[in-house]
């Protein structure tokens, strides 16, 4: 066998790419660099959203369950300035920095403007409030505390 019949040069001739396709690909390429960045980004607020919500539920359930099996008071805090949450032990809850929170709380639970507390009674009660997280397009969710059963709900955001 040859080398001329072992390799045949046949056929040959459209096997790679044109120009034009080569030009093709590079101009999809480009549209999805340019389009994807900004879908990734939303997806990671609405990720930082969902947590941030599901965190904070978390904790003021588990200040009211605290109260509740000690025997002692629980204060909830949020500071609004540091975006940090917690019990008033340790905050050590983080909320991001591209949503808007409204504090609203017993006077005797305001700690300074920034800061304020959602205090659970041992009864299942509280000092009642509620936090809202607004997204930068104004949608968002408001976390309800009921002052005489320590219910934690979610419901629509006030205007």
């Amino acid at each position: 066998m040859t080398a001329a019949t072992a390799f045949p040069l046949r056929g040959l001739r459209g096997a790679g790419f044109t120009l034009l396709e080569l030009l093709v690909a590079i101009a999809v390429a480009a549209l999805l660099l340019t389009a994807v960045p900004p879908m990734l980004s939303r997806g990671y607020d609405a990720m930082a959203y969902r947590t941030a919500v599901r965190e904070l539920m978390a904790g003021l359930k588990g200040a009211r369950r605290a109260a509740m099996e000690t025997g002692r008071s629980v204060a909830f805090v949020v500071d609004t300035a540091a975006r940090r949450f917690g019990t008033e032990d340790a905050l050590n809850g983080e909320l991001p920095a591209a949503l808007q929170v409204r504090l609203i709380v017993a006077d005797r639970e305001i700690d300074s403007a920034e800061r304020g507390a959602i205090r659970f009674y041992p009864d299942g009660g509280a000092t009642g409030g509620s936090i809202q997280l607004l997204r930068p397009g104004g949608s968002g969710v408001r976390l309800r505390v009921d002052w005489l059963l320590g219910t934690v709900s979610q419901e629509a955001p006030e205007p």
